[in-house]
């Protein structure tokens, strides 16, 4: 049967910079069709967005049906001339398989995959799907969140949905993601008045006012955390005046700031919040809002059990159920069906030399085939 480590390296040389398909998506699907699952490639466009590749696979017909969602679009390398080694090699050194993607997220994907071909060879009573992204890197406009409403569309019933991030902190087993945080982005611009700093009562300078916003929320306690997440956290990210000489007044600043959020608000109860505080201070301004994704969690229950049990028998470890870290498409698929996430160790995740030993590549591999024995009760 299939090599997770085989299969990583040659995940790792497709250069799946994202929005680029670099090849990973027809590997995969070319090897899970050679096994019986019947395959989509799914090309979604926006007008504001780079084109991307997606793949659903699906083997069986019946349920109960789980399915694993993963992304094989990377980050950029930066300067190449700094890694160790060849960045989209897919080498194996002292104990590594090293490149980019290796730990986000080839290397469950290759886990995943091996342990599915070894169930479906059984011939399980159920469903094994993948739902593999190449936009989770991107601006996840055309990626899983398209390809769930495909799904729905064809009336494709999800059971449970295991997401293959490297949730895994320090060592493998020691975390796994029951939920996320929200994210919203908030602009906010104080228009003034261009002048001479000589003659500022000739003038209206935006940028103390501006200060004055930014002081107010970010001394803002918003909550003091739930019972699954931690405290709601904002960050002021970029300030901004037009590029002018320095006895100069500018006729306008902005503020960027992010706030990821837990369950206390929704999107729209924390801008509401956000506003108030704003409105306070009685200085004019304008804000404009996107908000990327809610915060969810999937209460600890069966599946989260089923995955512990997993690593447990393999790691002998306990898994903590954590809500923390950034976001991931899950904050798309938990409207569709109940949603955990679990990988590899992630602390090389993004960084210059990526990489996962062998060991964790393996008995990943071990724990995803729990897992699945688990669901299909073998």
């Amino acid at each position: 049967m299939t090599d997770p480590v085989k299969l990583l390296q040659q995940l790792i040389r497709c250069p799946s910079v994202t929005p680029e398909e670099g090849g990973a998506i027809a590997l995969l699907e070319k090897l899970l069709s050679k096994h019986g699952f019947e395959c989509h490639r799914l090309k979604f466009s926006d007008k504001n967005t780079p084109d991307v590749e997606n793949l659903y696979a699906r083997w069986g017909n019946s349920a109960p049906h789980i399915c694993f969602a993963g992304h094989t679009d990377v980050v950029p390398v930066g300067d190449p001339g700094i890694w160790s080694f060849d960045p989209f090699g897919g080498e194996i050194v002292n104990g590594f398989v090293c490149g980019r993607g290796a730990a986000d997220m080839k290397g469950p994907i290759a886990c995943f995959v091996t342990a599915a071909l070894e169930q479906v060879a059984k011939k399980p009573k159920g469903s094994i799907s993948f739902l593999i992204t190449g936009d989770e890197e991107g601006p996840s406009v055309n990626g899983t969140k398209k390809v769930l409403e495909w799904l729905k569309e064809k009336g494709e019933k999800i059971d449970f949905c295991l997401v293959g991030e490297p949730t895994s902190r320090e060592k493998l087993g020691d975390m796994m993601k029951i939920g996320r945080r929200g994210s919203l982005t908030g602009i906010v611009t104080v228009k003034g008045v261009q002048g001479h700093v000589a003659y500022p009562h000739l003038a209206d300078n935006p940028v103390p006012k501006l200060m004055q916003l930014m002081l107010a929320i970010d001394g803002l306690e918003l909550d003091k955390g739930t019972a699954h997440f931690q405290p709601s956290n904002l960050e002021i990210v970029n300030i901004e005046v037009p590029k002018g000489a320095e006895n100069v007044i500018p006729a306008h600043a902005s503020a960027q700031f992010n706030v990821r959020f837990n369950d206390t608000y929704t999107g729209a109860s924390l801008e509401k919040k956000l506003r108030e505080t704003l409105d306070g201070v009685k200085i004019p301004y304008e804000m404009t809002v996107r908000v990327s994704g809610e915060s969810f969690y999937t209460p600890p229950g069966k599946h989260s059990e089923m995955v512990a049990k997993a690593i447990k028998k393999v790691t002998k470890r306990d898994a903590e159920l954590s809500t923390t870290g950034g976001t991931s498409d899950a904050r798309f698929i938990r409207s569709y069906c109940p949603v955990l996430e679990f990988g590899i160790t992630g602390t090389t995740m993004h960084k210059t030399d990526e990489r996962v030993t062998v060991a964790d590549v393996n008995a990943l591999t071990n724990i995803y085939r729990e897992i699945l024995n688990s669901w299909f009760g073998a």
